[in-house]
């Protein structure tokens, strides 16, 4: 498989994906990836056209053609033709609710694990996990099943800050994703900070960003890896 599954589309006081950007056209031209999938089933708060437009800009890349999975009346057969599918963040449960009702998870699973490259940031990086369960959204919807496309043998926690902003009493992130663990003993968890992102091609797995990784393991204290340190024994 070939992943690239980011925290963040933005950094703030950036313009959308300007940190990404670079390492997302890179990925696409490495793939010689031309005919783009866009799934942006994520939106609810403005339309699936303006969530199109919005990266198409964002990207500037006018080698590419990017196409919004609703758009195509044989949805199935888009995922199939297409040259890359990217997914983008908004809402984890209306994504995947979205995907469960256009009978998507599987086209999905079997286009990428054919080698079709997957891109996705904040909530299409949750997609990518067994599951959605450690998304940080509201669910404002029930899909019929929290079981996500399970590309990757781990959760991801994107957007990871640790601790409270001033006068916040409430949980950390930390106190949550461990509650996690204590349901989900045999997963671990990747706290993905804003400006980063996991490279993934087939079992080898990089970290792209200046910050670290958060580490969560059952019963385990986190630990903080590195882009130079070894991601291995995630993909295991």
């Amino acid at each position: 498989m070939k992943l690239l599954l980011s925290s963040n589309s933005t950094l703030a006081g950036e313009p959308y994906l300007q940190f990404c950007k670079a390492e997302i056209n890179r990925f696409l031209a490495d793939n010689t990836a031309k005919n783009i999938v866009f799934i942006p089933f994520a939106a609810s708060t403005f339309s699936y056209e303006e969530y199109v437009d919005k990266v198409s800009r964002g990207l500037e890349n006018d080698t590419i053609v990017i196409t919004g999975i609703h758009e195509h009346e044989d949805q199935q057969k888009a995922i199939k033709e297409a040259d890359a599918i990217l997914v983008g963040g908004g809402n984890s449960f209306k994504l995947l609710n979205e995907v469960y009702e256009n009978d998507l998870l599987k086209s999905m699973q079997e286009a990428v694990k054919a080698g079709t490259p997957y891109i996705g940031w904040s909530a299409g990086s949750n997609l990518a996990c067994p599951t959605i369960k450690t998304t940080n959204d509201m669910p404002i919807i029930c899909p019929p099943s929290f079981d996500a496309l399970h590309f990757i043998p781990f959760q991801i926690n994107p957007h990871y800050i640790h601790g409270n902003p001033p006068g916040h009493n409430g949980e950390t992130r930390e106190q949550r994703l461990l509650e996690f663990l204590e349901i989900n003993p045999s997963l671990s968890v990747v706290g993905l900070r804003e400006g980063t992102m996991l490279k993934i091609e087939k079992d080898k797995i990089e970290l792209i960003g200046e910050n670290t990784a958060r580490i969560f393991k059952h019963q385990q204290k986190f630990y903080e890896l590195n882009a130079a340190a070894d991601f291995q024994f995630l993909m295991h």
